[in-house]
């Protein structure tokens, strides 16, 4: 009889040992399992109750002066594993125009500022165009540093696409204007029928304001012939802005 149970345990281990070569190390079923759902547990009196499988995300800002401190000392932002200061967004709540470019040029992590140098003046021409200036506006990027190269993870891209969302919502301007290719894939739908030049809605967090996008004046430096039709997204800007 001992020799009996001796084998079939041998047996089993035999088998649990070859699962384990085949890469399976937990309980397999017929039926499909959520391995995601929290895990359960009984409590003092044995009832089952929900256990978080993680702990809870950190709140997000509840105010600009509160986002903006968030910006520039919370060491899990994205812009921490790159050289140089942030650039944090400039201006006050519910200005007529918000302006959101992609990342700082070398230029303006030289110069402490978003939008410097020849982009920056061609920027505040455009500005002038429809009756507004630096001081009357709120200006932010996506990344407040520049990575090596200029390149950014696509994970990254997402996340700070989320943090904006966050960031109109606080911001709370009339109007958005998107700058750059990048800009708009990160937070505008792509949508084939909306008029490249008209207005379209953009969602956040405390609901939809309505936004332009264009080309950056990066681009504009270098290919003169797309001033005619970033020309044409700002004139519909003009009226919006002044009621």
């Amino acid at each position: 009889m001992r020799g009996l149970l001796q084998d079939e345990a041998a047996a089993a281990n035999a088998y649990m040992a070859w699962w384990t070569l085949a890469g399976v190390d937990g309980a397999v079923g017929e039926s499909p399992v959520n391995w995601l759902r929290p895990v359960t547990a009984p409590d003092a009196k044995g009832a089952i109750r929900a256990v978080p499988a993680s702990a809870p995300l950190e709140q997000k800002p509840q105010s600009l002066d509160s986002f903006r401190d968030w910006l520039a000392n919370d060491p899990a932002q994205p812009e921490r594993r790159w050289p140089g200061a942030p650039i944090l967004p400039t201006g006050g709540e519910a200005a007529p125009l918000m302006v959101v470019t992609d990342l700082p040029d070398p230029a303006d992590m030289a110069a402490g500022q978003l939008l410097a140098d020849r982009a920056g003046m061609l920027f505040d021409a455009m500005l002038r165009a429809i009756g507004l200036d630096r001081s009357t506006i709120h200006l932010a990027s996506l990344f407040t540093a520049r990575p090596p190269g200029g390149m950014v993870e696509a994970a990254d891209l997402a996340a700070v696409a989320d943090r904006m969302r966050a960031h109109v919502a606080l911001a709370r301007p009339r109007r958005l204007l998107l700058l750059g290719d990048r800009t708009i894939r990160a937070l505008l739908p792509t949508d084939a029928a909306a008029a490249p030049d008209g207005l379209r809605d953009f969602n956040h967090e405390g609901g939809i304001v309505p936004a332009i996008a264009t080309f950056h004046p990066r681009l504009l430096l270098t290919q003169p012939a797309a001033k005619a039709q970033c020309w044409r997204a700002l004139q519909s800007l003009i009226e919006e802005v002044h009621p």
